[in-house]
């Protein structure tokens, strides 16, 4: 039987997820970082079906988020979001390693959406993720955040900041842009998973550094792979969750 609890790391909530009978058995372990405006509880299907298969895994909540939040995400804040997870990963993942509970060599990163994101610019960063998933994710940070900025001139959003403030953000940005640092993933298979009609979150970019990647990646002969739902649109069907399962389950 699996056993899903509500723990903290620090001041980060997060539930997680192991069979009942390898509760203090060193593990390989999972992190599954939820999408904007969105919680942890929301991926507790992807953390049972994966610890059934004998991984620790762990759903950390996002600030401003779930038990975070004052249940108002504010959307200017999206890259802080994102940013301030990318830094709170180690303190996840030492904390569960100090304890003896983590196969150090078999940690694996995925996410939904803005999780998915995260975890393209948490592998630029972190050599111990050793396997990535993106579901619905753009590792291309500067492009996205201009992609953010035109579609909320679209809708009418007034931006109070200057041409030369938002290249201060996107230089932020930069260190943790996957498609600018390419080099970070020669070694690690990765997964992609995206709906054809998702306009959130178009796919082409994500699609654009998978072609980038192939060459280096056949070349190593590690996995890589890009699987684009024609139906789908900003969400994962059942399929898409199998997808995650049997790719951690093989290589991780």
């Amino acid at each position: 039987m699996v056993v899903i609890a509500k723990e903290t790391v620090g001041n980060i909530p997060l539930l997680h997820a192991v069979d009942e009978h390898k509760q203090y058995d060193k593990l390989p372990l999972i992190i599954f970082i939820h999408g904007y405006e969105s919680i942890k509880e929301r991926n507790v299907q992807y953390a049972y079906m994966l610890a059934e298969k004998g991984y620790r895994v762990l759903l950390p909540e996002v600030i401003e988020h779930g038990e975070r939040g004052s249940g108002q995400v504010n959307p200017a804040n999206f890259w802080k979001f994102v940013l301030t997870t990318i830094k709170e990963l180690p303190l996840i993942m030492d904390e569960y390693a100090s304890k003896g509970l983590v196969d150090e060599k078999r940690i694996g990163l995925a996410g939904t959406s803005m999780g998915a994101i995260i975890t393209l610019g948490a592998m630029t960063q972190y050599d111990w993720i050793r396997v990535g998933v993106s579901l619905m994710g753009s590792p291309a940070y500067m492009d996205f955040a201009r992609y953010q900025l035109k579609a909320m001139e679209q809708q009418g959003v007034k931006l109070s900041f200057t041409e030369e403030q938002l290249e201060k953000q996107l230089d932020m940005l930069r260190p943790f842009d996957a498609t600018v640092n390419i080099e970070q993933f020669e070694t690690r298979p990765l997964l992609f998973w995206h709906g054809a009609k998702d306009v959130m979150v178009p796919y082409k970019q994500g699609y654009t550094f998978y072609e980038q990647l192939h060459e280096r990646y056949e070349r190593e002969n590690v996995a890589l792979s890009f699987i684009l739902d024609e139906q789908a649109g900003h969400n994962v069907p059942n399929s898409g969750v199998v997808e995650v399962v049997n790719w951690f389950e093989k290589y991780l």
